[in-house]
């Protein structure tokens, strides 16, 4: 459609990337209901709203979300009125009974998919009839993003040669797995993503590196080209190796050697609490401690105070203890258990759990702690940041993995079947790449060292954070984007570890800082330059290059939270032109 032509000026505003990130942030600027805000998503895909988690890129039919109907946040239709629209051809071929649908279950990954593209349609279906311009670049790469601080004026590059020039930008690109071995070495993957490249039979052990959701992925693939999976009378699940391949086995290698924890009941399944610290009472603690915000101060009060509310029983275990002695006897607990016997016995209780619609509290208050705390990460010391990595972060990636019910009960029938093991592998485990084929896997245990040879090798530890230096749009990286750094409480520390040659330590002033990945941005989600400012044209929610100051990997949840505060500051920002 025309845009429109009035004594307004008219706000060009590009969404880069349009994915589940790109639909929160459109379905936000449309709230804002503006007439005079133009519009352009620029996708690399030929399709709106998938991205490569729900598309072929991230999932085959054997995939399935970890999260319900009832836990994704407001779109613009429910998966179960959309559900009705859907013929009954499509629904058919993933199993989808429409008169049999719950919303508490876990969805097809792709029709999930399918799902987002219908909801992005449905958007720009809305923009047109509100008279919002929206154009829509399909098959459109973006290469490079260039800034002119002067004509307050960003310019897009796109790989067709084009480019395009907006007064704001939100880059919304979604996920990125590096290739270091991949093409070059055979049977060494980067990464399970496409799942495709994983249909291949294989008379060996498959080395999995992590034990995520990634690598239950590539896990629920691998043993569908090397088996297949049946039930017996009583409705237990058996896998049964092919014939071609009775030696196909799957060993998982992770530092702790666990298992991520089963789905259960969520009374929120929105992860919010009313009992939360607020935004306000939050920013006070930061201003009263010297501008930190204290890694004990949040789990005092966001998870050890409702616990005391929530599960009185619970708390009394660990009403004296410290963040590490927290996450000490948990994990401890798990440890000590054999991994597949604890995997059963918490597939029973989420079971018991979603059945009696009771929450499992401990750990659903963990997963808000990790959500709550994303947004004000950065205003930790470094100190806090190092624990929250070596400390937190470790339990928060096993408990609210939310394995589904469905993938738990295929893991625990390949183990039976002798196709799934997983080994601990500790801290410093190595890889080490063959020149043509495989991969040596070197690790240290209580029973001393090991190193085994594998043909087949797929690192499955889920999204890494990525460097400053990986980020792709060059232009940027010429002074419009900056370091993440995160300052350091001790001054002497700090003079210590610089001391000694700490690449990732620098010194500001009289102030010590430590590098953290990617790329440092305001509570906006607007980069800062390296004049330390920051850009009011230039927004991102791209996860993989905020990791540093936004640790959490949070899904769609994020997506949300992130669009809003972009949304807002938008608004603020522009409205002097409207």
């Amino acid at each position: 459609m025309e845009e429109k032509t009035n004594s307004a000026k008219l706000q060009h505003t590009a969404i880069i990337g349009a994915g589940p990130s790109g639909l929160f942030m459109l379905k936000r600027l449309l709230e804002n209901g503006d007439p005079q805000r133009v519009i352009s998503i620029f996708e690399k895909k030929n399709v709106l709203g998938a991205g490569m988690p729900y598309s072929d890129e991230g999932a085959n039919r054997e995939h399935i979300t970890n999260v319900s109907a009832n836990e994704i946040p407001d779109l613009v239709t429910s998966v179960a009125d959309w559900l009705e629209t859907v013929p009954l051809e499509v629904l058919d071929s993933f199993g989808i009974r429409r008169n049999h649908f719950n919303e508490y279950k876990v969805l097809p990954r792709l029709l999930f998919g399918k799902y987002l593209e219908s909801q992005f349609d449905l958007l720009l279906l809305a923009a047109e009839r509100a008279g919002i311009t929206v154009k829509s670049f399909l098959d459109s790469k973006v290469v490079n993003i260039a800034d002119d601080e002067q004509e307050k004026k960003t310019t897009v590059f796109l790989e067709s040669g084009e480019s395009h020039i907006f007064d704001s930008i939100v880059i919304c690109t979604g996920h990125k797995w590096p290739k270091t071995g991949e093409g070059k070495i055979e049977g060494y993957y980067d990464s399970p993503y496409p799942p495709k490249k994983l249909h291949f039979g294989a008379n060996h052990a498959v080395a999995i590196r992590g034990s995520s959701l990634t690598a239950i992925d590539a896990i629920r693939t691998l043993s569908r080209s090397n088996g297949k999976f049946h039930k017996k009378a009583d409705g237990t699940l058996l896998f049964e190796k092919s014939p071609k391949y009775p030696n196909f086995e799957m060993v998982m290698h992770s530092k702790n050697g666990l298992l991520p924890a089963v789905r259960f009941h969520l009374e929120d399944p929105h992860l919010g609490n009313n009992s939360l610290l607020t935004e306000e009472e939050i920013k006070t603690h930061i201003a009263e401690n010297n501008g930190f915000l204290s890694l004990d101060f949040i789990f005092e009060n966001d998870f050890k105070k409702i616990l005391l509310q929530r599960d009185p029983e619970a708390y009394k275990k660990i009403e004296k203890a410290t963040l590490e002695e927290f996450t000490d006897f948990a994990m401890n607990q798990r440890e000590e258990a054999d991994v597949f016997t604890l995997f059963e016995k918490e597939y029973k209780a989420a079971e018991q759990s979603i059945e009696r619609k009771e929450s499992i509290y401990w750990k659903e208050l963990l997963a808000i702690l990790s959500f709550e705390l994303n947004y004000p990460a950065k205003y930790l010391s470094a100190e806090d940041m190092l624990r929250l990595q070596k400390s937190l972060k470790p339990l928060i990636s096993v408990i609210i993995a939310f394995v589904p019910q469905a993938s738990a009960v295929e893991l625990l029938a390949l183990h039976e079947a002798g196709a799934l093991k997983i080994v601990a592998v500790g801290e410093n485990s190595e890889i080490i790449p063959g020149e043509e084929k495989g991969i040596t896997y070197r690790y240290s245990d209580e029973e001393g060292n090991h190193e085994h040879y594998y043909e087949t090798f797929v690192d499955c530890i889920g999204q890494p954070a990525l460097s400053f230096d990986s980020f792709p749009f060059q232009g940027l990286k010429e002074g419009t984007v900056s370091k993440a750094y995160l300052q350091l409480k001790d001054t002497e520390a700090g003079r210590s570890e610089l001391a000694k040659g700490n690449k990732k330590v620098h010194k500001l002033q009289n102030d010590y800082y430590m590098e953290v990945p990617g790329l440092a941005i305001n509570d906006d989600f607007q980069v800062i330059g390296e004049n330390g400012l920051a850009n009011e044209r230039i927004y991102i929610m791209a996860v993989p290059y905020i990791s540093g100051y936004n640790p959490d990997y949070s899904g769609l949840d994020f997506c949300e939270a992130a669009s809003e505060k972009i949304a807002e500051s938008l608004l603020e920002t522009f409205k002097e032109y409207r």
